[in-house]
């Protein structure tokens, strides 16, 4: 089942006087954590008043946090986003919503494992899959991923020799 609520970066410090508070995103880019107008701290809705990118990271005033003291007490806090404010693009999805579907090998319908974590080098996302004994880093390019079906629960790729290494359990 799909989180309605997503985690998309942590408050790590405050900016200026007035109750600005610096945030470290968890999303593509400052960009996208800007385009909302509601951000979720401790299930609790804080209006955004203004969010801007700032040396990779997001400078953002929130309603009801007026001073640095009040924005040093959200330090350290994970910022949720609410999903149904989202429309992605064809063929992208939350991370959240990948980790733990069943991968399965397009060729011979085998199933490799489950998706267990997403790395984010500069290149291109890598998927980590843990299956019985054997472990693969499938790079996220459409080379290797020939199906992704969030709704079915699974996630069909192509690999090649060298994807997978042999793992104690």
């Amino acid at each position: 089942m799909k989180q309605r609520f997503l985690e998309a970066g942590q408050v790590v410090n405050t900016h200026g006087i007035r109750g600005e508070v610096k945030i470290v995103p968890w999303c593509d880019s400052p960009e996208f954590l800007c385009r909302f107008d509601t951000f979720y701290l401790d299930g609790k809705g804080l209006k955004v008043r203004s969010a801007r990118p700032h040396k990779g990271n997001v400078l953002a005033s929130l309603e009801g946090v007026d001073t640095v003291e009040e924005a040093m007490l959200l330090k350290g806090k994970t910022i949720h986003i609410d999903r149904t404010g989202v429309a992605l693009p064809e063929g992208r999805h939350f991370l959240a919503d990948l980790i733990g579907l069943r991968v399965l090998d397009a060729d011979s319908g085998a199933e490799l494992g489950v998706l267990t974590e997403v790395l984010t080098p500069p290149a291109h996302e890598v998927y980590v899959v843990r299956g019985p004994g054997r472990e693969y880093l499938i790079p996220a390019v459409d080379a290797f991923l020939v199906e992704t079906d969030v709704d079915g629960g699974f996630l069909r790729v192509r690999l090649i020799e060298g994807m997978g290494y042999d793992v104690s359990d």
